[in-house]
């Protein structure tokens, strides 16, 4: 399965509050998840696996690094078992970096929300405008995205240009 998405990623120091708002506009809340993404070395794009409580799957997906609203193309497949598919990508490519973070997931029609506590780094907000079917303009993911923005009080200057897993990288270099 692919589509693409208009997202961003900031930095958050009190996600209850974000919670709160999400949940006064009616957000579907799907749970916690206690996920843990392994990057592995790849030569174009990202490849991880999400090894979670809600969500499992093996994502490449391909982004500028931006502090804005940024597209990304997603490839996402949802594997039956993914210990051993995890041993394969590891002796076939190398794992690059291991993210560990618990995740409250939202969504409020075609945009996910995501409140995260990431091991090492701190807690941080994500607003993901998804088209999975191609019916939805650029424009319109991306307003969407500013829109939530707003409604959330993230500041542009909170936004991240990067994913956690440059982060984790950075801290060990």
């Amino acid at each position: 399965m692919s589509w693409k998405n208009v997202e961003i990623k900031a930095k958050c120091a009190d996600i209850t509050v974000l919670e709160k708002i999400l949940l006064e506009h009616q957000a579907d809340y799907k749970g916690l998840d206690h996920q843990m993404d392994t990057y592995f070395k790849v030569p174009n794009g990202r490849l991880k696996l999400r090894e979670g409580t809600i969500e499992n799957a093996l994502i490449h997906y391909d982004r500028g690094n931006q502090a804005k609203p940024k597209l990304s193309s997603v490839t996402y497949y949802q594997p039956n078992e993914s210990a051993d598919l995890k041993a394969t990508l590891a002796a076939a490519l190398g794992i690059k970096v291991v993210v560990d973070k618990k995740r409250q997931i939202f969504f409020i029609d075609n945009v996910k929300f995501h409140l995260d506590r990431v091991e090492g780094l701190g807690t941080f907000a994500e607003i993901e405008a998804i088209d999975k079917d191609g019916t939805l303009e650029l424009a319109t993911l991306q307003k969407q995205c500013y829109d939530y923005m707003a409604i959330l009080r993230i500041k542009e200057a909170d936004l991240l240009a990067v994913s956690y897993s440059d982060l984790l990288l950075e801290l060990v270099r």
